[in-house]
């Protein structure tokens, strides 16, 4: 399967012109931006919750699961039930994004939601590295080139290196990002193996269901699961679930199938961005050498990401993973 970055519309794997959701075609790139969007916004509504890392990724699937389960209900109604080995990685895929979440939380309350949303991006040196175990997909020199500079800016952004943002913990951070940004690029992994057919919310609902599960074990067992949670703190965990689990995971699991890895990963760039914004926005002020970290991930994300030219000046194909 290969993607032209200059096509006008983009053709899944299943051979039909985009992906319909309520009667619509939502074009993939259009989504995957949206879908960004919504997760960069994740990170500050679990940072003004002020839930702990167990309870904000519990209820951020299970909150979920009020507006999916119909959803996916009608959906295997109209096209029929997902089958078994796609149902599985769904799951599998759903065990990496409960991980991913409760260490991503714990992220985000240790160094702050823009720092910790950055940090996340670890996931694509993960991510070759796994197609590449899996599937055999060759490592690109470029990738080797910009790996220890997305190292070391992990190392700035995160405060290990230079002078943190008072009040964080850079270790803590660090190894919570990097835990989550392993569990991330296993998700999308299994997710864009599985994705790219008739079913949209089905995927969604099974992976979120089996996040929440590996959430409140895992979760219970290291923050605990609190519910007595305020007023404010529901209003943020339930604007969490909707925005940033429901719609966002919508948006992106039906663009990536439609899109060429590099292509994909590029758009998803802009979620550090985004959440970069809104954490300043919040009132977070990341030190001088945090923010030059910041920018030299998503510079090294970015340079990742572009589709090499050949001589001939057009754009080369990559075939998915």
């Amino acid at each position: 399967m290969t993607r032209d970055e200059k096509s006008v519309s983009v053709r899944p794997p299943d051979g039909n012109e985009g992906r319909r959701t309520g009667g619509g075609t939502v074009h993939p790139v259009v989504a995957a931006v949206a879908g960004s969007a919504c997760i960069s916004a994740s990170a500050v509504f679990v940072k003004l919750s002020g839930a702990n890392a167990g309870t904000a990724a519990f209820l951020r699937c299970v909150l979920a699961l009020f507006v999916l389960v119909p959803l996916a209900v009608r959906e295997c109604r109209r096209v029929g039930a997902r089958p078994l080995r796609y149902r599985m990685m769904d799951i599998g895929a759903g065990v990496l994004l409960g991980v991913d979440m409760v260490f991503w939380a714990a992220a985000v309350l240790t160094v702050g939601a823009s720092v910790a949303t950055v940090l996340l991006n670890i996931q694509v040196v993960f991510f070759p590295l796994l197609a590449r175990l899996v599937s055999g997909t060759g490592l690109s020199g470029r990738f080797v080139l910009m790996t220890p500079l997305m190292l070391a800016g992990v190392a700035l952004a995160s405060g290990a290196i230079g002078h943190p943002q008072p009040g964080s913990n850079p270790v803590a951070g660090v190894t919570f990002g990097t835990a989550a940004g392993v569990a991330y690029a296993g998700y999308l992994f299994l997710m864009r193996l599985g994705g790219g057919r008739e079913h949209t919310v089905s995927p969604v609902c099974t992976s979120t269901a089996a996040a929440a599960v590996t959430a409140a074990v895992m979760g219970g067992l290291w923050t605990g699961i609190d519910l007595n949670q305020g007023w404010d703190a529901w209003g943020w965990l339930i604007a969490l679930a909707l925005v940033g689990q429901v719609l966002a995971w919508l948006l992106i699991t039906t663009a990536l199938p439609a899109l060429a890895p590099n292509v994909g990963a590029a758009l998803l760039l802009l979620q550090p961005v985004m959440a970069f914004g809104l954490g300043v926005a919040i009132g977070e002020r990341p030190a001088p050498a945090q923010a030059c970290g910041c920018a030299l991930v998503i510079a090294a994300v970015w340079y990742n990401s572009r589709t090499p030219r050949p001589s001939g000046g057009l754009h080369e194909k990559h075939p998915a993973p």
